[in-house]
């Protein structure tokens, strides 16, 4: 029988055939695609599909392991299905004492463990700024442009070891021993950042800690998406990025209480102790966060049941046609390949690449908190509220995003509303306290959409893994320029109005918004074709008859078989 099947590059339905012979090798095995039954049966390795990834004897033997062993109770719509599926993503939703009930050590949020580690992640990352009201390039007599440099260097290590780390975590598997050693590692360089004396110090220790954090975002992206399907994944990828906007509003307020208590403590400036601290808090957490994150579906072992790991494998098998496992035919670097063949990829880069420039008033956002005319510790507590303000609009952006299974409007209108509070702060003079504090949380809010962009990344890239691992790193990696050039954008000679800086920024989320509408089109496409080769299937009646009989099944079920993968729009 011939069928479509989703092809990476898009260019146009590609089909595999099964033969007679082919059913005595596999059961057939149940699955759901757009709420429709239909059965699927693995495909042995074929050399004849550019872009279809085939499954090896091993993975198709899993796939038959998993949902063919004449266990249809595990089918989809089934009661067992569904108390199975209903407590699994409890335990990956949501916080539960069940620990105390059966000893369940993975019961916590998966998506809320990832944003206690982002928290930190960002935290550390974005000390220097605040350090920089309280004496950090007075004592290590930085001149110039030596502070926007130390901002931007740690993008470099960022940039280069985020695909390859990504690779690593997909060839190794094991992600909560990955994870925190990484975080252990740079809360460590974030407590020496403390010691440094001058700017060559200070620019190694940012310089390594960007290395190592490279590890942390595309890795929690990639596994996120190992667990959660296309429709899912918004809210949780939101839940994780809150760990970034909570980052900005709470390491605010803990640099309020360092900064203001703890200058000559001990013979060390107040900014010192805020490296001492928050990078020690980072190393803690790195201990704790081995016991509540879990590895992949497949090989995780720790707080979930042998047929809740079934089910999570078939929800993802259910959502996009194949088992989300790499062929064991594949190189170390095919995923490599695949990815950069793919122009998709390319498009959405450039596009998040622009957006990062925008967001680029992050960085220096106590900066531009100061320019309200207050002091240190009441900057730093008025720049909390709009992150929170953020937080909250990114969850109830995200939460309708994926109940509308949409992207596209999802990512404009908060950027729409970032450049309404961009054109605030041009338009007013910093005397004007009330209009540019308003600005700040439009601006701030604007991250909403930044974090749809992010999920349309995952969606539209989803198999094989060692393609999507490669993908989102790559992508997540060189849309970091951003950062670097973002560094440059807010010079002390812009200020305090910074209008210029305001005009550059808002440039750039122009250019995001057209370039996502560009990547729209190309999806919606893509969908059109596959449309096009599910319908010229379905035209020839006696074709699903055989197709019928093939699988020993319904016409009916034949049919629904055919109602494959599509984009997110």
């Amino acid at each position: 029988m011939d069928k479509p099947a989703f092809t990476g590059a898009m260019e146009k339905p590609i089909y595999t055939h099964h033969s007679d012979s082919d059913s005595d090798h596999t059961n057939p095995t149940t699955i759901n695609q757009g709420n429709q039954d239909h059965l699927v049966r693995p495909s042995k390795p074929r050399g004849d599909s550019r872009f279809h990834e085939h499954l090896s004897d091993t993975q198709a033997s899993h796939l038959a392991e998993v949902g063919a062993k004449g266990d249809v109770t595990l089918a989809p719509g089934t009661e067992r299905r569904i108390r199975i599926e209903k407590k699994l993503k409890m335990k990956l939703d949501a916080s539960s004492v069940s620990d105390f009930v059966d000893h369940s050590p993975c019961e916590s949020s998966i998506a809320t463990d990832f944003g206690l580690v982002v928290t930190r992640n960002y935290i550390d990352r974005n000390n220097a700024a605040a350090a920089r009201l309280q004496g950090f390039e007075e004592d290590l007599h930085l001149t110039g442009n030596q502070f926007p440099t130390l901002l931007s260097i740690l993008y470099v290590g960022y940039i280069l070891f985020q695909v390859p780390s990504n690779m690593l975590l997909n060839r190794i598997g094991r992600p909560s021993l990955y994870i925190p050693a990484a975080m252990l590692v740079w809360g460590m360089i974030s407590v020496l950042t403390g010691i440094c004396t001058n700017f060559v110090g200070a620019l190694l220790t940012r310089l390594f800690l960007g290395m190592v954090e490279a590890a942390f975002l595309p890795g929690a992206l990639f596994i996120l998406s190992k667990w959660y399907k296309k429709d899912e994944i918004s809210l949780r990828y939101t839940i994780l990025y809150c760990g970034n906007l909570i980052s900005n509003a709470f390491g605010s307020l803990i640099a309020a209480g360092v900064l203001a208590n703890m200058k000559g403590k001990l013979g060390h400036a107040a900014w010192r102790w805020l490296f001492f601290i928050e990078g020690a808090l980072t190393m803690f957490f790195a201990i704790v966060a081995v016991f509540m994150l879990p590895d992949f579906p497949h090989n995780t072992r720790r707080g979930f049941t042998e047929e809740e790991r079934q089910v999570a494998q078939l929800r993802m098998l259910e959502d996009v046609g194949e088992v989300d496992r790499d062929s064991g035919e594949d190189r170390w670097y095919s995923g490599l390949v695949m990815a950069l063949k793919d122009w998709k990829i390319y498009i959405l880069m450039l596009s998040l690449t622009a957006c990062v420039t925008g967001l680029s008033f992050n960085i220096y956002f106590p900066t531009l908190t100061k320019t309200l005319g207050y002091g240190t510790t009441q900057t730093l507590l008025l720049a909390a509220p709009p992150w929170l303000f953020a937080c909250i609009l990114a969850l109830i952006n995200s939460w309708h995003s994926d109940r509308s299974k949409e992207k596209f409007i999802h990512s404009t209108w908060p950027l729409v509303m970032g450049i309404i509070g961009f054109i605030i702060s041009m338009a007013t003079k910093p005397s004007n306290k009330a209009a540019r504090y308003v600005a700040l949380f439009l601006q701030a809010g604007s991250y909403a959409g930044y974090i749809i962009m992010y999920t349309w990344m995952s969606s539209s890239f989803p198999r094989p893994p060692a393609k999507r691992a490669v993908a989102l790193a790559f992508m997540n990696a060189l849309s970091q320029t951003g950062n670097i050039a973002g560094s440059y954008v807010w010079p002390n000679k812009f200020g305090p109005s910074y209008t210029k800086s305001y005009g550059i920024v808002l440039a750039m989320f122009g250019v995001t918004i057209l370039l996502n509408l560009l990547f729209r089109q190309i999806l919606v496409s893509a969908n059109r074709r596959l449309d096009e080769g599910e319908r010229a299937f379905n035209e020839h009646g006696d074709t699903i008859a055989q197709a019928a009989a093939l699988e020993s099944t319904t016409v009916q079920d034949a049919k629904a078989m055919q109602k494959g993968f599509r984009f997110l729009i």
